[in-house]
């Protein structure tokens, strides 16, 4: 029989997972306490929650919000970074965080709804995030106006250098 307090974690779990736009399930192991603490400030800067989590815990929790996760997942030690906005911020901050150092190894990616194996995680920590994908699509769209009025004001300003031309060849 589960106690009260396995039963509201695996509840909220449940509810975290159903609001999330991305999950990284990682295998901390091995990290000591500044490097975690230094993570952990990267992520909540960021919006993301960075816990650790039971493993039959999330297992459960999986079942319960119909999400099918690999096996591989429920084995050794696991925090999850649950990120609702944004849902690459969290692979780049732990792309990040893995240029100087070797851990938290990242053993699965739920991303918008579907599974992705710890293989995909460098494809998806390489996608822009949304404010980048916004200002590359503004330059687009900028930049055939911006070409536009150009060519619209090419022929006046070289009928004001052939003027100029020719106020300075009278002077």
């Amino acid at each position: 029989m589960p106690n009260q307090k396995n039963i509201k974690n695996v509840k909220e779990l449940s509810d975290k997972i159903s609001k999330a736009k991305s999950i990284y399930f990682t295998d901390y192991l091995g990290l000591n306490v500044s490097n975690v603490t230094s993570l952990r400030k990267k992520f909540f800067e960021s919006n993301i929650e960075y816990i650790v989590v039971k493993n039959t815990l999330l297992k459960i929790a999986s079942i319960e919000s119909k999400i099918e996760l690999s096996d591989e997942l429920f084995s050794g030690s696991t925090a999850i970074a649950i990120s609702y906005d944004e849902p690459v911020a969290a692979a780049k901050i732990i792309k990040g965080f893995l240029k100087d150092h070797d851990l938290p190894s990242v053993k699965g990616v739920l991303f918008e709804g579907s599974y992705l194996p710890a293989s995909d995680f460098s494809k998806i920590a390489g996608l822009p995030s949304k404010e980048e994908s916004l200002t590359k699509f503004v330059v687009m769209l900028k930049s055939p106006v911006q070409n536009f009025t150009n060519l619209i004001n090419s022929p006046m300003v070289k009928l004001v250098n052939v003027l100029s031309g020719l106020k300075e060849n009278k002077s």
